[in-house]
């Protein structure tokens, strides 16, 4: 699962995926690695982990983490091949989410695209791209399904509706995502389609270091051109940020943040929200070896959790044994837990909730 950053040219795309890739950034003594030039994977801070390594004191400790690619900035005829639009939207169609990022701060030294800072016509510039692409994308497909349909296949009439009420939206400057798939046919039919505007979006209102917690005007506008869209807008100052990461010590850090006003770097913020686009959710396993993080889709059952360990483990379940992160940090350890009576066995249909620290028994 991978969430894309977006945005116009020098809006702080690059400098805010350089900020992620500093372990710095996130805490003070976990690494982070990069794939390839543009991906990186980023651990997400979660408190909830240092905790459980407080508690159980093990050799080495595995956090959870999430993808983020750095994607080639958008300009205007992207859609079409300008620029390096091509390369753009297929690094894009190959990411979960989208991370759009924002310029809402002002500087003379950094020379915006456009000519001056509008973070609406921006958002607009990049969405009429996307939205272009993917009404080429719906007219393709429309223009095969439409033959079947007129032979009265019913599949290819029920495709055909979702397509006509898909492409209407487009055509109104509106994005995929504003269609809710009914049923479970037409959302596995969206699923299929692949659309770059059906993807989740979450933005990032990149400020001077003096509006990173209360925001500014720049910033209000975003929140009210985006307030019905089910959308997560973060303030973020991309500049100060880098800061942080060339510190060299934890102390350092947060004595940075606190100056700004700050509890924790907006990195970090941005981080979890993105694993929570990705609809991702975390459960631990604990013992002297390691304590880690593992990352699960909301909605697991117990053998699919057991699965992303091992196959062999979801293969061979036999049982879950479950203890929630609340009750093993009250009682202070796993044996404790059990005695008060908080351990639990669960079987196959059991769906995992964030923060379960699991044990699985299985037979292969």
């Amino acid at each position: 699962m991978k969430a894309g950053i977006v945005g116009l040219p020098n809006v702080g795309k690059s400098t805010l995926f350089n900020c992620l890739s500093n372990a710095k950034a996130q805490s003070a003594n976990f690494p982070f690695c990069t794939i390839e030039p543009n991906i990186g994977v980023v651990n997400v801070p979660d408190p909830r982990i240092n905790k459980l390594e407080e508690l159980v004191k093990p050799e080495r400790v595995q956090m959870a983490t999430v993808d983020i690619v750095d994607i080639a900035g958008l300009v205007k005829g992207a859609s079409k091949g300008e620029g390096l639009g091509n390369q753009f939207l297929g690094n894009i169609r190959e990411c979960n989410a989208i991370i759009h990022v924002l310029r809402c701060f002002d500087n003379d030294n950094i020379v915006h695209v456009d000519g001056n800072v509008n973070p609406i016509r921006d958002k607009e510039t990049i969405d009429i791209e996307l939205q272009l692409k993917d009404l080429e994308t719906v007219e393709k497909r429309l223009e095969k399904v439409n033959r079947a349909a007129k032979t009265g296949n019913k599949e290819a009439q029920t495709e055909k509706a979702l397509l006509d009420k898909i492409r209407e939206a487009l055509l109104q400057a509106k994005s995929a995502r504003t269609i809710t798939p009914q049923g479970n046919d037409e959302e596995v039919l969206m699923e299929s389609f692949q659309l770059i505007t059906a993807k989740p979006v979450l933005y990032v209102c990149n400020v001077d270091e003096n509006s990173a917690v209360n925001g500014n005007s720049y910033v209000d506008q975003v929140r009210e051109l985006v307030k019905d869209e089910d959308a997560e807008v973060i303030i973020l100052s991309v500049g100060a940020e880098a800061d942080i990461t060339e510190l060299e010590s934890y102390e350092e850090r947060q004595v940075f943040l606190e100056d700004m006003g700050l509890t924790e770097p907006g990195a970090s913020v941005l981080i979890r929200a993105a694993y929570k686009l990705l609809k991702q959710q975390t459960y631990f396993t604990a013992g002297v070896k390691e304590v880690r993080a593992w990352t699960i889709n909301i909605g697991s059952t117990a053998p699919q959790a057991a699965g992303v360990i091992h196959t062999d483990f979801e293969k061979g379940f036999i049982r879950a044994e479950v203890i929630s992160y609340e009750d093993y940090v009250q009682y202070g350890s796993e044996a404790k837990a059990k005695e008060a009576g908080k351990f639990k066995v669960e079987g196959k249909e059991y769906i995992v909730k964030d923060g379960d620290v699991m044990h699985f028994r299985f037979n292969v």
